[in-house]
């Protein structure tokens, strides 16, 4: 018998989760706090372009939705750096020629609930979720008319982001431990607009960063030659949130950092100053699930920063893993949700890990000669040996393994290149047949260390 499913969150994975369960053959109602953003003006300033990768299309191609969400991504087959100073230069994100998407989280988000309703999901706004029982599945709703609904949900899900209700009701419960950490970062969304004939005013298919050691800037480019862009600085500071107060304060910072930007946004002040400054926070908990009756999913389970572009792709797999599971389990929600909550949560971790680790990168490293040549050396690994070495990046961004095994590979890596880059100059030796078989040797190792991991799907 299948149970009727309450979703918390109408956002990317909630919807994402409630055509899904329609599809299974489950009566679905999601419960959103805001208004309908398709009919009512939500205020911009706080979305970040998401970066869809293999996990995220494949979960929409799970759902029959791919050929639906195409239209709206671009994709982005490297990063573009605008370094200090005025130079360029390009780093390609595979060996193969693979791409990540950006996709604005708003379109899609529009786009995700149309296609919902269209498969028969109800979809309630400006409900926000109050309280939740969790014990008894029972929410209270305030509504926009500061009116009171209770609910009694028979099939539970929080997917109602970082700071989910569910999340909190799971936080008050006795022996759940979870703790949030704010980056002492903050970030806040800025605008490139199109050229006077409505051209692109930079190359389309790239990431774009400026990095400058200890913040940066990224930009990210929309269908309508538009390209998102999002300052990342410390909220205090030498150089910080805290010291850009006035038009002539970020008017002189833009001057400074990023001029080859600033000429590209005529409405930098007006977005500066309109645009909210957003914390940065990484949250966690020990219990995604409870009986058989609700359990988190996507942000509300596994809140992470930005940097590695796999927030969504994450909260996607999670659809995508619950999928398999009712496939293997059909209606048995006891075993379904317990296995759920053992293969994602060490996943959830690991990918909270990796994206802090790339906000290292991202911000300093991707503009440093030694790393851009191990970032050579490693696409060359990869052709050379396609059997023995995968870079971290592309575990995570053209693969289906865990993010727990992908983070797992770094220390064996970082070895693996250091002692590659202490024989000398990789591509000078490169035709050296004695060079080759050290390096052959050194992979060997390196993939012998791995053995153990599981580089299997994890959906």
């Amino acid at each position: 018998m299948k149970r009727p499913v309450t979703i918390l969150g109408a956002g990317l994975v909630g919807s994402l989760l409630g055509i899904i369960l329609k599809k299974k053959g489950h009566d679905v109602t999601i419960y959103e706090r805001r208004p309908d953003m398709r009919s009512a003006s939500i205020s911009a300033g706080k979305s970040i372009n998401l970066a869809t990768s293999a996990r995220g299309w494949k979960a929409l191609e799970m759902a029959g939705l791919k050929d639906e969400i195409m239209d709206l991504a671009i994709p982005m087959y490297g990063r573009f750096l605008h370094l200090q100073g005025g130079g360029t230069a390009f780093q390609p994100y595979s060996k193969n020629n693979e791409a990540i998407f950006s996709v604005s989280r708003g379109e899609l988000n529009k786009r995700l609930m149309t296609l919902a309703e269209r498969q028969g999901v109800k979809i309630l706004f400006e409900h926000k979720a109050a309280d939740v029982n969790v014990h008894d599945n029972i929410i209270k709703f305030e509504l926009a008319d500061h009116s009171v609904k209770t609910v009694q949900a028979d099939l539970l899900f929080g997917a109602d982001g970082a700071f989910s209700a569910l999340y909190e009701a799971y936080r008050h419960r006795s022996r759940v431990n979870c703790d949030q950490t704010y980056l002492d970062y903050a970030y806040k969304e800025l605008t490139i607009l199109p050229g006077k004939n409505n051209e692109w005013l930079m190359e389309k298919n790239a990431l774009h960063i400026w990095p400058r050691g200890n913040f940066m800037l990224i930009a990210l480019p929309n269908t309508d030659k538009t390209f998102t862009c999002t300052l990342f600085l410390p909220y205090e500071g030498a150089v910080s949130f805290d010291k850009l107060h006035t038009e002539t304060d970020v008017s002189v910072f833009f001057d400074q950092y990023f001029p080859d930007a600033k000429v590209l946004m005529p409405d930098l002040l007006k977005d500066f100053f309109t645009n909210p400054t957003s914390a940065l926070v990484t949250k966690h908990i020990s219990t995604w699930h409870y009986g058989n009756k609700s359990a988190l999913i996507g942000d509300a389970a596994h809140a992470i920063v930005p940097f590695y572009g796999q927030g969504m792709n994450a909260g996607f797999e999670d659809c995508t893993v619950l999928w398999q599971l009712m496939e293997h389990y059909e209606d048995a929600w006891d075993a379904i949700l317990r296995h759920y909550e053992q293969k994602r949560k060490p996943n959830g971790d690991a990918v909270a890990a990796l994206a802090l680790l790339n906000f290292v990168e991202m911000r300093n490293k991707v503009s440093d000669p030694v790393f851009l040549e191990r970032k050579k050396i490693e696409k060359e690994l990869g052709k050379l040996f396609p059997d023995k070495f995968v870079s971290v990046y592309e575990m995570v961004s053209f693969s289906h393994i865990p993010y727990d095994t992908a983070i797992s590979c770094i220390e064996a890596q970082d070895k693996l290149l250091a002692r590659i880059m202490e024989e000398g100059d990789y591509f000078a030796n490169a035709a050296n047949s004695g060079y080759g078989q050290v390096v052959e040797r050194l992979v060997n190792e390196y993939h012998a260390a791995v053995q153990q991991l599981d580089f299997g799907d994890e959906a």
